[in-house]
């Protein structure tokens, strides 16, 4: 995979453009929901991720951070075709049981 380095250590971007931490398939957007939506502190990500360093924790949290208003965009952006996706998909036999069963 071709990257571009970035000024953050550990932080490299794709041909892409998708900030991801150098020497892994790790996105940077992955690792902060990942700690959004658990409220997992750098330490509780690296025994997550015990291939991650610290180091590269912090560096994809600092690039987020730096660039927050940009990356909370191409959140967005994924969960509306995320939902797009599921609207357009036709409703599965066993979900329709499921809720003909009050289970779900």
């Amino acid at each position: 995979m071709s990257s571009v380095e970035t000024r953050y250590e550990h932080i490299v971007l794709t041909k892409n453009g998708v900030p991801v931490i150098a020497g892994t398939t790790m996105k940077v957007i992955e690792l902060v929901l990942e700690k959004m939506a658990h409220g997992s502190s750098p330490e509780e990500l690296q025994f997550q991720h015990p291939y991650l360093t610290l180091g590269q924790i912090y560096s994809a949290l600092a690039y987020y951070s730096d660039h927050q208003e940009e990356l909370d965009r191409d959140i967005e952006h994924r969960l509306a075709i995320v939902d797009q996706m599921q609207k357009a998909q036709k409703a599965s036999p066993l979900k329709a049981r499921l809720k003909r069963k009050g289970l779900i």
